[in-house]
């Protein structure tokens, strides 16, 4: 058990009083920040108001202000008092390494409890009831871990000197990196004992945004106003132009050409990891110094990126939107996005990483035809409609918990969407979860339409704010701070438009050559399903465990990622839903036998069969008829589509099921398959689970092995 006194309510303090703690506070900050550091005002109202009044504030800041100075420099005046630690609630480990950091340099002891460091809970909870653990930071996922949740959780919030909330606006669905987890302090902060103080920090909350906030942190607050503090988003190093060109080709070249004219180190960003991959690669090859930094990049791979960036080692990190917040490099010259974010809100926040210790950073944006393509892909996944969400209701049980691996294989959601789900409905109160998974609470649920239609329009409202963004001939950065409702915004006279001196956007014959090399290159791996999922005995599919090696599809291979630069962007439009049937196109007869001229078979194939269709049948009758003409190998014509099994990245057991015996042999084709190799043939490799139910059901009649090859995979 933690033990330590509860925070009490403070007795008011005298005006010498009051200039006592500030002076006790600026002593403090000058240990964090060195000996020339003074308070600005509203860190010290927000100080004023945690340590003398215990009250709950809200701090919108642009980043660089200093919003980690008021909460370090709080936890040292309310430790000097007697009170318990601080538990600040940080969303990543980047975040979370500079937070420790900072807190060391001025006499902090910090700790973190997250999932890297699973062997060191149980001694972090004893230096905590000890005393010797200062700060102990955890991230949002932590809260509703149930041992955490119901063994520490309980005892941490009873005795807490302060709490704070990190990245706040990820409370709010109305914000622009909304995270479920946040939801957890709608039922922690009542349970806080009165005198508590908390604090919330954030660069990017507009007025709507932080009003959600206000009205988290005032829960269970007995009629105490939550103190907001808001201040100028103006950012005086950041120099912002937008750079059009007309294709993928032309900003890889003009990126290639301008990367070594920009000052010090930076980050580029891309909308995707394969385009991070890919961008990363090419700058490679031409001499720079870079790395490629996604969420699929492994946590230690990342931490060594970060520290190469941090050290100047590297001229730049080729990054997804997974090296956001928190990371902090004060001389950071320079970022550029390769495709525009979805919202000028979140654009504000990853250019904030830019320049906080310098006197001028360059902030490019060089937008793509395909990103509103991409931004439509990520509102798909968004909450689930009604129908989805009672279907899972209707699987759980109030008493026999299940896990989401269990309650994958009975809905029709992808793993992330459906833990997404499950977070908002352990908050709303339908579900709980428990050890060994998920339960139903038996409270009635009510899905709130009209809400979700609005959050939904809010994101369409701030793409198209983002695209007149780019069109703007006003200033850019007072268009970026006015999104983010800043009353002071204003002209910055430094943009592009403010200046009239753009960036050449002239493209050097030599480079763009090489991008459109680049991009134009064809071919990608198809990697083989090696497992079965979870959960199809359920389901009535008598398969699990690992699949034999003889029944798995050989590696494949497809022309491009849809996601990729270069051929993926002409893919993507002969692919479309809306798009029509019809023959291979002519040009990309070529680029087909290319990738099956490149392709390192094992086994080259002696026979062509197209997956039967019902969305595209002419365009892989096409393309399968000239794989036969050209490779001069029997077509032996397509397996038959009996039902519509349709598309999607649900998960991989409805996946199965969905394709599990959807598909049969024509008469004698038993016959012709004995011992060959069978390449086969189809538009789009989406999960890859109908190409393993395909090589299973042709292996076991007879084929030695199956090839699959498609024109695209879906990522």
């Amino acid at each position: 058990m933690i033990q330590h006194s509860p925070p009490t309510s403070a007795a008011p303090l005298t005006a010498a009083g009051l200039d006592a703690l500030r002076a006790e506070a600026e002593q403090r900050l000058r240990s964090l920040a060195g000996e020339r550091a003074v308070l600005r005002a509203d860190q010290w109202r927000a100080i004023e108001a945690l340590v003398a009044y215990r009250r709950r504030a809200l701090v919108v800041q642009r980043t660089g202000w200093g919003k980690s100075a008021v909460y370090f420099v709080a936890t040292a005046l309310l430790r000097a008092r007697g009170l318990g630690p601080t538990v600040i609630v940080s969303p990543l480990l980047a975040l979370m390494r500079n937070q420790i950091a900072a807190a060391e340099r001025a006499g902090i002891h910090a700790a973190t409890i997250n999932s890297t460091n699973l062997t060191e809970w149980q001694q972090l909870y004893r230096d905590v009831q000890s005393g010797s653990v200062d700060v102990l930071l955890v991230s949002p996922e932590r809260l509703n871990n149930p041992d955490f949740r119901d063994q520490v959780l309980p005892a941490l919030a009873a005795s807490c000197g302060l709490l704070v909330v990190d990245e706040a606006h990820c409370i709010s669905d109305w914000g622009h990196d909304f995270r479920p987890d946040y939801r957890r302090l709608r039922t922690l902060l009542p349970e806080l004992p009165d005198a508590t103080p908390v604090l919330a920090t954030t660069a990017t909350a507009n007025e709507r945004v932080s009003q959600d906030i206000a009205d988290v942190l005032g829960l269970g607050q007995a009629g105490a106003e939550v103190l907001t503090l808001r201040g100028s988003l103006d950012r005086e190093s950041l120099q912002l132009s937008v750079v059009n060109l007309p294709g993928a080709a032309e900003r890889l070249a003009w990126l290639t050409d301008r990367l070594a004219t920009l000052d010090g180190s930076g980050i580029i960003y891309t909308l995707t990891v394969a385009a991070a991959a890919e961008l990363a690669d090419h700058l490679r090859e031409h001499g720079f110094a870079v790395a490629a930094y996604s969420g699929q990049t492994e946590a230690a791979e990342r931490s060594a990126a970060e520290q190469d960036l941090l050290a100047n080692r590297v001229k730049a990190l080729v990054a997804t939107s997974a090296l956001g917040m928190g990371f902090d490099k004060p001389d950071l010259g320079f970022v550029v996005h390769f495709g525009a974010p979805n919202s000028p809100i979140s654009y504000y926040q990853q250019i904030g990483r830019a320049g906080r210790g310098l006197e001028c950073a360059q902030v490019v944006l060089l937008p793509g035809p395909e990103d509103r393509a991409i931004w439509d892909y990520f509102a798909s996944v968004g909450f689930p409609a009604e129908a989805q969400v009672r279907a899972t209701l209707a699987q759980l049980d109030s008493a026999v918990p299940l896990s989401t691996q269990a309650l994958e294989a009975r809905v029709e959601l992808s793993r992330n969407r459906l833990e997404t789900m499950l977070k908002v409905l352990d908050v709303d109160g339908a579900v709980r979860r428990v050890r060994g998974g998920w339960i139903a609470t038996g409270e009635p649920w009510v899905y709130d339409a009209q809400r979700y239609a609005r959050v939904t329009a809010t994101r369409q409202a701030e793409q198209q704010a983002m695209l007149d963004y780019q069109a703007t001939t006003r200033c850019r950065l007072r268009y970026l701070r006015e999104q983010l409702d800043d009353p002071a915004a204003a002209d910055c006279g430094r943009c592009d438009n403010c200046t009239g001196a753009r960036p050449d956007a002239s493209v050097d014959s030599a480079a763009l050559s090489a991008a459109r090399d680049r991009l134009s290159r064809p071919g990608v791996p198809v990697e083989a399903r090696k497992l079965w999922p979870t959960g199809l005995v359920a389901l009535g599919i008598e398969r699990s465990g690992r699949i034999p090696t003889d029944r798995q599809p050989s590696p494949g291979r497809a022309v491009a990622r849809l996601t990729d630069l270069g051929r993926g962007q002409q893919l993507r439009a002969l692919l479309a839903e809306a798009s029509s049937d019809g023959p291979l196109p002519d040009d990309a007869e070529p680029v087909v036998v290319e990738v099956l001229r490149s392709w390192p078979w094992e086994r080259r194939p002696d026979a062509v069969l197209r997956v039967g269709s019902h969305r595209r049948p002419q365009l892989i009758a096409d393309l399968a008829g000239r794989i036969s003409r050209i490779g001069r190998i029997p077509d032996l014509g397509e397996l038959i589509h009996e039902r519509p099994s349709g598309r999607g990245r649900s998960n991989g057991a409805q996946r199965v099921a969905a394709v599990h015996q959807a598909y049969r042999m024509p008469p004698g084709l038993s016959v012709q398959l004995a011992g060959r190799t069978v390449l086969l043939v189809d538009d789009l490799i989406d999960t890859g689970w109908t190409m393993t139910e395909l090589a299973w059901l042709l292996t076991e009649a007879g084929a030695s092995a199956v090839l699959p090859f498609a024109l695209a995979v879906a990522a």
